[in-house]
């Protein structure tokens, strides 16, 4: 894929683009009465919908719910919920399909025309109480304001250290158009189809089929390359609402608008990919792994992901350690068939730049410089493979102490 364009950052999250409103609020699902764990988020109109989901076998009640309801393109809002995955849990479809009841209730809009989603400790029990005392209280609280959207990415929240959320403004057919997202992830995170939940919304007018095809064609290259500790989640989900209020002529694919779009989407899925990738459960370092003279695109995604997702690497970059066998290592062992003996290997950061390895071989290099240059809190790996013209990138974090104390207390 090409660099991403530019795009102008506009303050709101998910209410940024028009026709959106979102609330957050505690219903009782999470024992800790000062966490959120309720969002919902509501359009004016319905709205053409598109979405991805985690490819593991095992997934939550939400998702089979979610499928349902968007077989015909459609939904006007999305109910979420945390400290609680729904997900090999007894009357966990029911109660998911409950939920959207109770939601089309509060909002006067039909239940099919609602998206659930849940995550949290996967495997226990879920009351629908909580969400019927939680449900009318966050639809009170509706706001189309930055609040609104902050409040939604706070409920959603679980072991991640603060809320995710962007927004930016572009123009389709002389219109003015916004797309905002929020996100929780900070665990369970491997490129696998989507990545934790994330919600997207706009007020470009984009059919469904196309809207479909604009998120299908930005999850590879983005959400698919994010890697915190190789777990695939069961609940991953990525849902993108559009209302049509923008006034833009509906998108056609092939067309420099689509492009547009679609160079939009990218933008913003590609600023969720670095908050997530940064938060990371116990993480002090966001790395960033770009790929380029790779043979083709396929190679150049796989051989970004194994440097993200090596341990080994991950560790390194914890102790500010320029170790580049590691990179070697992680390239050597991914799939495909290609030429590693022109290799190079950068490490970057704002404190500079040191070349270790040329031709799969090392580049003579100070430890000192390389220390410094390692311990800042964003590090950029800078592989060319020498043998194409392809290019991917990856994101991910270092692995800490604290990633092992939170997984051993997750439950507690």
């Amino acid at each position: 894929m090409s660099e991403t364009q530019t795009f102008a950052p506009v303050a709101g999250g998910i209410c940024a683009p028009q026709g959106f409103a979102a609330a957050g609020v505690h219903c009782g699902i999470r024992h800790n009465h000062e966490k959120p764990d309720l969002a919902l988020i509501k359009a004016d109109v319905r709205c053409a919908g598109a979405a991805c989901y985690t490819t593991n076998k095992v997934y939550g009640a939400p998702i089979t719910v979610d499928r349902e309801h968007l077989a015909d393109g459609y939904a006007q809002a999305i109910l979420v919920n945390s400290g609680n995955a729904n997900t090999c849990a007894p009357g966990g479809l029911e109660l998911a399909r409950a939920t959207c009841e109770l939601t089309a209730q509060a909002l006067g809009i039909p239940a099919a025309d609602v998206l659930p989603s849940s995550t949290g400790v996967i495997g226990q029990p879920m009351s629908l109480e909580p969400f019927a005392a939680g449900i009318p209280a966050a639809a009170a609280r509706l706001s189309a304001t930055a609040a609104g959207s902050s409040a939604a990415a706070t409920a959603i929240m679980t072991t991640d250290t603060h809320p995710k959320e962007y927004a930016v403004e572009f123009t389709l057919g002389g219109k003015t158009c916004r797309l905002g997202a929020i996100a929780k992830g900070s665990g369970m995170i491997h490129p696998n189809m989507a990545t934790m939940l994330l919600f997207l919304t706009t007020d470009a007018a984009v059919p469904p089929a196309v809207l479909q095809a604009a998120l299908s064609a930005v999850v590879p290259a983005t959400f698919n390359q994010i890697s915190v500790d190789g777990d695939t989640s069961t609940n991953d989900t990525v849902i993108l609402l559009a209302s049509g209020l923008a006034g833009n002529a509906p998108l056609a694919e092939n067309t420099p608008d689509y492009d547009t779009f679609v160079a939009a989407l990218t933008a913003v899925a590609e600023h969720m990919c670095r908050e997530l990738a940064g938060d990371g459960e116990g993480a002090t370092k966001l790395l960033e792994c770009t790929v380029t003279g790779a043979p083709d695109l396929p190679t150049a995604r796989a051989v970004s992901r194994s440097v993200i997702h090596s341990t080994l690497f991950k560790a390194a970059m914890f102790g500010a350690d320029a170790n580049w066998g590691r990179v070697l290592c992680a390239i050597g062992y991914t799939p495909g068939d290609f030429d590693i003996s022109r290799t190079a290997v950068r490490l970057k950061s704002k404190a500079g730049e040191v070349f270790v390895c040329e031709n799969a071989a090392l580049h003579p290099y100070s430890e000192e410089e390389a220390a410094k240059v390692l311990a800042e809190p964003e590090i950029e790996i800078l592989i060319d493979l020498g043998s194409g013209t392809a290019a991917a990138k990856a994101w991910g974090c270092d692995l800490t102490y604290e990633y092992v104390k939170i997984n051993g207390d997750y439950r507690t």
